[in-house]
């Protein structure tokens, strides 16, 4: 597993962002759980190292994975996010979100804000698989894999303390510290966060974050890895701004008292033996305990047909609700690596086992109304009314996997895998299961064996891969267990993908590129529709299509200039789709670009050593906003600069993101009801300065 990796200090072994000798030695862990050269895997992966992280600075992720090609992480302000890999750009459960090869929320309990409970301060290096990945990593794992590496424990006394601030309100601070003595060794990986006063009226939030980790090597070839990570999470939830909003760039919050808080705690214990230097073996048990409460500003003026909503409404008076979503876990993790001499062939297996309680609490609200600056807003809400939804589930989780490799000729490598994932969902209601308040209690089980084909030549400094491969994700649990009835009708979605792709290096190495294209097929995909009566409901749309092309070029002309080129080109369309009597088939999908990148020039003078200067744009280009094709949004594009100097253990950094101040939504989207169109943007950031200061204590 990539834990097992990072215990033993190999994990994330790459060159730096802005160096490319030796990049077809790249070692990754994520591509079939193990320590790996990139060029053996028949994979589209692709690897953010400690370096760039260092460099970028990022308050954010998607300041990063955006870096990569085929991936577009939508910014919905304060660490809040959607994903675009291989999908539109999604609130669906397409992506799976690991921390050390183990995802940080159950299966069933997808959170598109997952990331969110990400440790920031704690990530090494980050993996992206791009494509389904269910036949190690199972559901979910359909659009791409985002694995964070955490940091091990250093040799020697070591760490950094930084803080920065920007113009905008934006307050962090950040702290790492850890060191090795005998066979013991410990870090500690943290940060605030905090932001007041933001560009948008009711938007400020705070965050902390702190990752333990203690590693005991009881000799040479026995490893005991323990982790625990916490996050305290709370963000005003000003929710997307209408058309009148966006257009006069009124950037007043139209609800002055949605929110959104989080709270994770999960462990890890970890036991790796290396039986020999062909054989070895790791143990790990996980356990997860997860809150997300809100009061959802996309649920606000709603008309809820339920509860306490059947008494006449006001022209003042607003509906919404307040949820809770819990759940725990416990989980075991064993896998077991050996290696053969025949054909340098090498068989993984693995299992796991996890059982995750979940409950979930939804009551109804009323909500005032009143104009402020001469538009409608939300201004408070009466104590809760009534209560929409009361259940609880027992979600388990049994996967198995088997990945086998083997290399028949010098330079062409096979890889075979699969796995067999069963899922039950035990659903409880604690209310009477009528139409009005949840179905009745029940018993739901899914499986699906999930095949993987692929192969990887490489001749010299070129290399070509192609892969087959299935994906498959279950229904979300409040997919199925509505408010209004069990939608056990609802089908699995299933994907079966077909990739091709490759690499080369030219130049002594200085010239880097790779390059993949992709046909994804799914069926029974589930999306969101609204109905007649406001409410939404999950669906299966029939058949969907996903095709497109990545490709990435980075080059190093000499030792103080870099360059990089990251992009997507894709459509992703329906084959066959019909819904409230509207056949959406042939038509493009909502909220897919037809192309997003990225590219980067820094420079870093040999003459003045420590000091780096680097200017970074971001594309994302046309896209509909609905599924009929009769409204689009033209995309945008965005300039960051970023400049920094190290001098000894000091460090100083400033960082102007959207230099130019364009002003855009990083995702539009709009309703039609009786032919009438609502628009809604999230507005995305404008200019900004930041400055930070950092100090490194131990050995430079």
């Amino acid at each position: 597993m990539a834990l097992l990796c990072a215990s033993l200090s190999v994990c994330g072994q790459s060159t730096p962002a802005d160096t490319i000798v030796n990049r077809l030695q790249e070692v990754v862990v994520s591509g079939n759980r193990t320590v790996q050269k990139r060029i053996e895997l028949p994979i589209a992966i692709a690897n953010i190292s400690s370096r760039t992280i260092q460099e970028t600075k990022a308050q954010r992720l998607d300041f990063l994975l955006n870096q990569v090609s085929g991936v577009n992480m939508i910014n919905l302000g304060n660490e809040q996010h959607e994903m675009s890999i291989r999908q539109p750009m999604s609130t669906n459960n397409l992506f799976l979100y690991l921390e050390d090869g183990i995802p940080i929320r159950t299966s069933a309990v997808f959170n598109h804000n997952a990331l969110v409970e990400m440790n920031m301060a704690a990530a090494r290096n980050i993996e992206i698989i791009k494509g389904p990945a269910s036949s190690l990593y199972g559901a979910e794992a359909i659009g791409g894999v985002v694995n964070v590496i955490t940091v091990a424990p250093p040799a020697s006394a070591d760490g950094t303390v930084s803080i920065q601030g920007s113009d905008q309100g934006y307050r962090r601070a950040d702290l790492q510290a850890g060191t090795t003595t005998g066979k013991l060794g410990f870090v500690l990986s943290g940060y605030y966060a905090d932001q007041r006063n933001g560009p948008i009226g009711y938007s400020d939030f705070h965050k902390s974050a702190s990752t333990y980790r203690l590693d005991y090597h009881l000799d040479n070839a026995t490893t005991w890895s323990n982790s625990v990570t916490y996050v305290d999470y709370f963000s005003d939830m000003y929710g997307q701004l209408d058309s009148t909003h966006f257009a006069a760039k009124n950037y007043s919050a139209q609800a002055f008292f949605t929110y959104r808080k989080v709270y994770a705690f999960r462990g890890k214990s970890m036991l790796s033996h290396k039986w020999n230097e062909h054989s070895a073996t790791t143990a790990t048990f996980m356990y997860r305990n997860n809150s997300v409460i809100q009061n959802p500003s996309y649920s606000i003026g709603s008309y809820h047909t339920g509860g306490m909503a059947t008494a006449p409404i006001s022209p003042d008076t607003a509906t919404g609700n307040i949820n809770d979503n819990a759940f725990t876990s416990f989980g075991l993790y064993l896998q077991h690596v050996q290696k053969f001499r025949f054909l340098d062939s090498k068989l993984i297996l693995g299992t796991n086992f996890e059982l995750n309680p979940q409950t979930f609490n939804e009551n109804f609200i009323w909500v005032n109304k009143a104009t402020v600056h001469g538009l409608v807003n939300y201004v408070s809400y009466n104590n809760p009314d009534s209560v929409i939804a009361n259940f609880r589930t027992l979600v388990t989780d049994f996967g198995g996997y088997a990945d086998y490799e083997f290399s028949p000729f010098k330079g062409f490598r096979f890889v075979a895998a699969l796995r067999y994932d069963a899922f039950q969902y035990n659903f409880i209601n604690n209310l009477p299961g009528t139409s009005v308040i949840g179905g009745p209690s029940t018993v739901a089980n899914y499986s699906k064996l999930a095949p993987k084909l692929g192969f990887t030549y490489n001749i010299g400094s070129v290399g070509f891969y192609g892969n087959y491969s299935e994906g498959y994700v279950p229904p979300q649990l409040t997919d199925v267990f509505g408010k209004t009835r069990n939608n056990t009708y609802l089908q699995p979605q299933n994907f079966h993908s077909y990739e091709a792709g490759g690499w080369l290096s030219l130049f002594k190495n200085r010239l880097y590129a790779d390059w993949s294209a992709y046909l994804m097929n799914g069926s029974d995909e589930i999306i969101n529709v609204k109905l007649p009566n406001g409410i939404s409901s999950s669906e299966n749309a029939g058949k969907t299509r996903h095709r497109g092309l990545e490709y990435g070029v980075t080059y190093r002309p000499g030792d103080d200039w870099f360059f990089r080129v990251s992009a997507s080109s894709a459509r992703h369309t329906f084959v066959d789709y019909v819904s409230g009597g509207v056949d959406y088939s042939g038509k493009e999908m909502a909220d897919a670009p037809h192309f997003f990148g990225s590219a980067q020039v820094t420079y870093k003078p040999h003459y003045v050593r420590g000091l780096r200067l680097s200017v970074e744009g971001q594309r994302v280009g046309r896209y509909y906003m609905d599924n009929l094709q009769q409204y689009s949004y033209g995309g945008f594009n965005v300039v960051n600069v970023r400049a920094g100097y190290d001098l000894g253990p000091f460090g100083v950094w400033v960082n102007v993101l959207n230099a130019f101040n364009d002003y855009y939504s990083t995702i539009s989207q709009v309703s039609v009801s009786s032919g009438v169109a609502a628009y809604s943007y999230q507005l995305g950031d404008p200019r900004s300065v930041t400055v930070g200061l950092s100090y490194h204590f131990g050995k430079l």
